[in-house]
């Protein structure tokens, strides 16, 4: 008989309370090399909204024409391991796990809007008993993207001068705590209302975006992690130091087809045209990775900021509090 589970299924594209639907489907079974997990949280992340919306349309030629071809969303993984697939070691039943489905891929995973997923057993690692479950799911691909994205990519330390741009969402918030801990200077950008909440994650200087432009500002950075791209390319890479890196890292707004690949291509054209040195993010889940975020973690260093926790039923709820692009860190989900 086969077993089931709850998940939230995409219908089509769309409002999420229009095309996101909680229903009973068939419970994975793990293939080789792969984990059976039960969930207990997991997280909204920019890949869910803009699968469930649609936009920009141009990537549904990927993902799927009327409906993604992989019909639930999410890929952060908080929960315990339920079976193991052949070929699998280190890892058993009852182990409690943190982790991605994520396949790199458009729409691509079992999916963690559900009760129940399966993941690669090489981008699980058993969770610090001492993280819930729930920072644990919020700190994948969030935690993995600002670490590579600053440690890596940047290569921030003592006395770099770093602007984040959208630094109180979920990237940024991890993005301030990694760099401080480097030592780097960090501006913080972002609205008044979070002006607070980002120093005391480690900004030394905020800027609210509704009232002050950074394109506009005299100071002048070693790096800039654009995790917004509302500005035009070419005048965020005028703020940088004649070394300095621009990092893009968001499809920003624009048009329902295109959304911000434009102005994204542009930023990558800066690279050939004037030498701007114009790096991208890629977030790779790994154990080397997810390894790396526990032990920030665990040790305190770093925290993973969650603003808000939804139960399955209530998915909708959760991506569109994301579509809002207010979330103050991340949003959580519950089965």
């Amino acid at each position: 008989m086969t077993e089931t589970m709850r998940a939230v299924v995409q219908r089509g594209y769309g409002s999420p309370d229009d095309v996101l639907e909680l229903t009973e489907i068939e419970r994975p079974v793990p293939g080789a090399g792969e984990v059976l997990v039960r969930l207990h949280a997991t997280s909204v992340n920019t890949p869910d909204w803009i699968l469930v919306t649609g936009t920009p349309a141009v990537l549904r030629l990927g993902s799927g024409l009327r409906r993604p071809s992989a019909p639930v969303r999410g890929s952060d993984i908080g929960g315990t391991v339920a079976a193991v697939g052949p070929g699998v070691t280190g890892l058993a039943p009852g182990d409690a796990v943190f982790g991605s489905g994520w396949r790199n891929r458009a729409g691509g995973g079992a999916g963690t809007f559900a009760e129940y997923t399966v993941a690669p057993a090489d981008q699980v690692l058993r969770k610090p008993a001492e993280l819930p479950f729930a920072e644990a799911a919020a700190a994948v691909m969030s935690g993995i993207t600002a670490l590579t994205a600053v440690r890596d990519v940047i290569a921030a330390g003592p006395g770099t001068r770093l602007l984040i741009n959208g630094a109180s969402g979920g990237v940024g918030t991890f993005a301030v705590q990694v760099a401080a801990r480097l030592g780097a200077r960090v501006t913080a950008v972002c609205s008044g209302r979070n002006a607070e909440f980002v120093r005391s994650l480690g900004a030394e200087r905020v800027i609210d975006h509704t009232v002050d432009d950074y394109t506009r500002g005299a100071e002048r950075y070693d790096a800039i992690l654009d995790n917004v791209l509302n500005h035009a390319p070419a005048a965020s890479a005028r703020m940088l130091t004649p070394t300095g890196v621009y990092v893009p890292n968001s499809v920003g707004g624009g048009s329902r087809l295109l959304a911000g690949l434009p102005r994204m291509a542009r930023a990558m054209t800066l690279l050939r045209l004037t030498g701007t040195r114009v790096r991208t993010v890629t977030c790779v889940p790994n154990r080397e990775n997810l390894a790396a975020v526990a032990e920030q973690l665990g040790s305190g260093e770093v925290t993973a900021i969650v603003e808000r926790s939804y139960p399955l039923d209530e998915a909708a709820s959760a991506v569109a509090h994301m579509l809002g692009h207010r979330a103050r860190g991340n949003i959580v989900i519950t089965m």
